[in-house]
């Protein structure tokens, strides 16, 4: 019987998930956790088979927190359950030790079969994916641009390349103005861009957005 934590920020996303998994017989209970810190805490308190871990979390970046699983516990199955499409974290989440990578649209059979695999020690990713997993690793060892930023400057990066302003990333994130705009400036250092339009250009042009 599978013991599972689920950490997400939205109250019917956690019950929708609950509801999905309790109706199959080997998942004995789902804790819920609605803040980074809360997922941390309760993967402290007890074993659990497998924590499903949103990349949006009110608190902190839910790649943050992943790493803070896997330096708790290096062992614990992580699965990211999140909005956001594959092409902008799963790479990222993949190689920071998450076992898998799932949409929050995929389909409620695709969600129990992911838990299950990855409680047995596998990893689950979609077979489009797989094709992309392939070609970044058949790549030689430069990285591209948005590879040099950090996890908060990548999703900063994209939240403006997708439309949002510096005040408005700030209050999604619970962020001072201060923060965001250190961490655009940051990353338009590192990409070598001076201007916002760059960002959106870029994230377009690498379907890192649509």
């Amino acid at each position: 019987m599978l013991k599972i934590l689920t950490a997400d920020d939205h109250a019917v996303v956690r019950a929708g998930v609950r509801q999905i998994l309790s109706e199959s017989k080997d998942m004995r209970g789902v804790v819920e956790a609605e803040t980074g810190a809360e997922a941390v805490r309760q993967a402290a308190l007890g074993h659990f088979d497998v924590i499903l871990l949103d990349v949006s979390l009110p608190d902190k970046n839910g790649l943050e927190v992943l790493k803070m699983l896997r330096q708790q516990n290096p062992d614990q199955a992580v699965l990211m359950l999140s909005m956001h499409p594959e092409e902008q974290y799963a790479i990222r989440a993949l190689k920071a030790g998450a076992r898998g990578y799932l949409t929050k649209e995929s389909a409620p059979a695709e969600l129990v079969s992911a838990v299950r695999k990855v409680s047995k020690g596998g990893r689950y990713i979609s077979l489009a994916m797989a094709e992309k997993l392939a070609f970044y690793l058949d790549q030689d060892q430069q990285l591209m641009p948005h590879q040099l930023l950090s996890d908060r400057e990548y999703q900063v990066m994209l939240m403006i390349a997708g439309g949002k302003t510096v005040s408005e990333i700030a209050d999604e994130l619970g962020l001072s103005v201060k923060t965001i705009s250190t961490n655009r400036v940051r990353a338009m250092q590192k990409m070598a861009m001076r201007h916002n339009a760059e960002f959106t250009y870029y994230a377009v042009k690498e379907g890192l957005v649509s």
